[in-house]
């Protein structure tokens, strides 16, 4: 059962991470379209109407997109000078209470931010040009932020598994 919930998991950070990518691909080529636009004024050409507020939009998605894939990689920066003399079951008990921590500021994000795209709702707040409702793009990053709460408990319970004493169940790694 813990190694499908553990593939699940792993494709749903990937699937995330992906299509965060794959929004800021599509974020450079509309940079570029309308850099190109704006050194083409002469021929009639033009930037494109509110490329700050798609970035803008567009970029907060993906780095909520990156945070779970993050969080599984163990991809975060991390001084390990200061552990790599200490004992093992002093750096497994520093990894479940960092995975303990990632999981508090996983939550906060993902309340806070809920909190924040019900006001921008509510106050019916829109971009400046486009006029697209604000509260779309904080919906758009609720979802990175829910995969993000996802994947951290997944990572707290595979690392309190882990450090079970022997005999128990064995723990993915």
């Amino acid at each position: 059962m813990y190694q499908t919930i553990d593939r699940w998991v792993f494709r749903l950070a990937a699937a995330m991470a992906l299509l965060g990518g794959a929004v800021l691909v599509a974020l450079v080529f509309l940079t570029v379209i309308s850099v190109t636009g704006r050194a083409l004024v002469f021929a009639g050409l033009g930037p494109v109407p509110g490329d700050f507020e798609l970035v803008e939009a567009g970029t907060a998605f993906a780095v909520f997109a990156f945070l779970p894939w993050c969080q599984l990689t163990r991809a975060h920066a991390s001084v390990e000078i200061f552990t790599m003399g200490l004992p093992a079951s002093f750096n497994r008990a520093l990894l479940i209470l960092s995975d303990l921590l990632m999981l508090a500021i996983a939550l906060l994000f993902f309340w806070r931010h809920g909190l924040g795209t019900l006001d921008a709702r509510r106050y019916g707040e829109t971009t400046f040009i486009l006029q697209f409702p604000l509260w779309w793009a904080y919906a758009a990053s609720m979802i990175g932020a829910a995969v993000f709460v996802i994947v951290a408990v997944w990572c707290f319970i595979t690392h309190i598994r882990s450090s079970e004493p022997a005999g128990s169940e064995p723990a993915l790694s």
